[in-house]
């Protein structure tokens, strides 16, 4: 330990001090020697020592000499001094002389008998005692101890208590040493604790700055690495800012690709119409031009003069056509201009053959005059004549209806009675926009409750329905007539609101079409339940139906039947609209998704003309019967067929309502479709790519069986619901 290398120097220093120069020797007891033989002060007496011999000169002489005296010791100077020492007192010259005695002696008698000085000091111990009187008369028995002769007994109990005296004042010293040493150890433990703790306080500072000093690095460290991850991050924003912009002129410039693909695409498929368009008229044109050659009106009573003008004439405009056709001949479509051109030169020849016929008309007029003149020279022949004339007139008539051209848009009657309509439901809007859009918190809520209570039902109708049909017809027939109906467990009724019941025959038209157009075009079998219900409210609510063929017309004009044409200016997108087809931010919808739209809602309104609610109490014919059918069929067939849309809607409308047609008008109906098969089908054919063939080979087919059968079976759906049929 530290403290005892510091106590073990301490002592080597007192060693080596002039004070503490002490040499001990183990085997001084083996050569007989005193302890402090070899102590270098020559030792004397003390300033107190007289007053201590003078106390102890009353104690008897013989118990001193016979404790200071041991068996074998002699010493004849002490021995002669014997005798006097039993006077009274004596003086200081004789203390003085026992004194040198004394201290010339006591190193003669401490060599020569150890023993006897211990035995001296262990006496003058028990002298202090009380008992000192019987311990030395048990010491001093004769028996255990001979007499000692010394030399002065009173010198000897003097060396006695001086030896006494050094022996404690020894142990004093030892005790002083003893307690110098702890102090010296506890002192030199305290440094050494000093030291250790001011050594570990040192070592936790150097600690303190080594962990200042790696946390300061480390902080360093990580403030570069924050540095580095916000430019990494700034850089990667500064990449995604980068990528965005880019993905945003990648998507931009997509868009205008899709957006010119698209116009391309409608310029082909317009300048394809266009071109099958010039392709008719210029068929029609040749065919009139055959009418106004000479070699056909031979036997026509016209000046040649005549012919010949009409025929310069007819050359001429289809040389014009001619020019327009040419140049299609090198791949490109005609434009507005050359269309233009093209009717005109087909209005101008239709022209010509009309004046031609009056022309002819008015000279077989005159003929029939001269004939009448000359009736009497022969009667057989004028009658032949008339034969002949009548004969050219009915040949003439039935070449004009056989090259007479379709129409490219619906009679002016139906047009009228189109317009009416969408006029109608325009007034009907306008009058329900406050309602369609509410402003106050109220108003909102009852919107959307008679919404709900409109559409709700609706909805619930399909061909499982069954009984509930009853059910769901009863609560549109209330709600209709201002009645309180229950929609989602609260009373609602369309009187609330001044504009309630306008509202709610709106709403459920648009809903019964979009069924149509959804339900129906997914399962055929759902237009019956469908129809059989709209028929019926229909019957009970007139101006509902005409909102839902309003609705109708409008996302299905080939239901009226209407081709609309595009006006100048018209944007593509606004044009597709009209014509059915959906258009969002995706672009326009596909050709087949757009059929079997169109499908679904002509089967709906090929099931409405046939059907009739069973549970009705009114007498009389069917508020939108049989005869519309019949009337659009045959529009369908007075104009010019489109690819792919007119074969897919005569198929669909032939085989969910062909069987009624043909039960109520029979004859009438064979011969429109025997008109359908040899004259239009072909036509049909001839619009249509290889790639659109699907619906024409189905039409064919439906064509074909009918008239070999001479039979249309009832539909699917009608099968099952026969109560549903007038």
């Amino acid at each position: 330990m530290p403290s005892e290398n510091l106590r073990w120097e301490t002592l080597q220093a007192l060693k080596n001090s002039p004070k503490g120069k002490i040499t001990f020797d183990p085997h001084w007891s083996e050569r007989g020697e005193h302890i402090l033989a070899g102590c270098k002060e020559v030792l004397s007496l003390s300033p107190s020592s007289a007053a201590i011999l003078e106390r102890l000169s009353s104690l008897p002489l013989q118990k001193s000499s016979f404790l200071c005296s041991s068996p074998g010791d002699r010493s004849p100077g002490l021995s002669e001094e014997i005798p006097g020492s039993g006077s009274s007192a004596g003086s200081v010259s004789d203390t003085n002389t026992r004194n040198t005695t004394f201290s010339a002696a006591t190193p003669l008698k401490s060599e020569r008998n150890p023993t006897s000085v211990l035995s001296c000091r262990a006496v003058s111990d028990d002298m202090n005692d009380e008992t000192t009187e019987a311990d030395v008369s048990e010491v001093s028995s004769p028996v255990s101890l001979p007499a000692i002769s010394l030399l002065s007994p009173k010198a000897m109990e003097t060396a006695g208590c001086i030896v006494r005296f050094e022996e404690k004042h020894r142990e004093k010293a030892k005790l002083a040493l003893r307690l110098r040493q702890e102090v010296q150890e506890k002192l030199v433990a305290a440094v050494a604790n000093a030291e250790s703790e001011q050594l570990k306080r040192f070592e936790e500072l150097m600690e303190l700055k080594q962990r200042q000093e790696y946390q300061s690095m480390r902080d360093m460290m990580d403030r570069e690495t924050k540095e580095s991850m916000g430019r990494q991050e700034k850089l990667k924003e500064e990449q995604r800012h980068r990528m965005k912009i880019l993905n945003l002129r990648l998507r931009e410039a997509e868009q205008q690709r899709l957006r010119e693909a698209e116009l391309e695409r409608q310029r082909q498929v317009e300048g394809r119409e266009r071109l099958r368009n010039l392709n008719t008229i210029q068929e029609e044109i040749l065919q009139l031009n055959q009418l106004l050659e000479p070699s056909s009106q031979t036997k026509t009573d016209l000046p040649q003069t005549s012919i010949s003008s009409y025929s310069t004439r007819g050359n001429q405009l289809c040389s014009q056509v001619s020019e327009v056709v040419r140049k299609t001949v090198e791949g490109e479509f005609p434009s507005v201009e050359d269309m233009t051109v093209a009717e005109r030169a087909l209005h101008e020849m239709r022209a010509l053959i009309r004046l031609m016929q009056e022309e002819a008309v008015k000279a077989q007029e005159r003929k029939k005059q001269e004939q009448e003149q000359e009736e009497e020279r022969s009667k057989m022949a004028a009658l032949q004549a008339q034969q002949e004339a009548q004969k050219k007139a009915a040949q003439s008539a039935k070449e004009k209806a056989m090259k007479k051209g379709l129409q490219n848009s619906a009679e002016d009657s139906t047009l009228k009675w189109y317009k009416e309509l969408q006029e109608t439901a325009a007034q009907c809007a306008q009058a329900i926009e406050q309602l369609n859009t509410p402003k106050d918190p109220q108003t909102k809520k009852m919107k959307l409750e008679l919404q709900k209570a409109a559409t709700i039902p609706v909805s619930q109708i399909s061909s499982n329905s069954g009984s509930q049909l009853r059910e769901i017809f009863d609560k549109i027939d209330k709600l209709l007539s201002g009645r309180a109906v229950v929609s989602g467990g609260r009373s609602v009724s369309a009187s609330q609101h001044p504009q309630g019941l306008d509202f709610v025959g709106y709403k459920l038209a648009e809903k019964f079409v979009k069924q149509g157009e959804e339900e129906v075009a997914s399962h055929h079998e759902a237009a019956f339940p469908i129809a059989v219900v709209a028929s019926g409210i229909w019957e009970l609510h007139p101006r509902v139906g005409d909102l839902i063929l309003t609705c109708l017309h409008r996302k299905c004009p080939y239901a009226v039947p209407h081709y609309p044409p595009m006006k100048d200016g018209t944007p593509v997108e606004e044009y597709q609209k009209i014509l059915g087809y959906r258009v969002d931010d995706s672009g326009v919808e596909g050709q087949d998704s757009f059929l079997k739209r169109m499908s679904g809602m002509i089967r709906l309104y090929a099931a409405i003309i046939q059907l009739r609610w069973p549970y009705g109490s009114r007498q009389g014919s069917v508020p939108h019967g049989l005869n519309h059918g019949w009337r659009w069929l045959a529009q369908m067939l007075n104009m010019e067929p489109l690819a792919d849309i007119t074969a897919t809607l005569l198929f669909d409308f032939l085989e969910v309502c062909g069987n009624a047609l043909m039960k109520q008008y029979q004859g009438q109906f064979w011969k429109l479709m025997l008109l359908l098969k040899e004259e239009y089908f072909p036509r049909i054919e001839a619009v249509t790519s290889s790639g659109q063939m699907g619906s024409v080979i189905r039409l064919q087919q439906f064509l074909e069986t009918a008239l070999q059968t001479r039979q249309i079976s009832p539909p699917k759906g009608l099968l099952s619901s026969t109560f549903w049929r007038t």
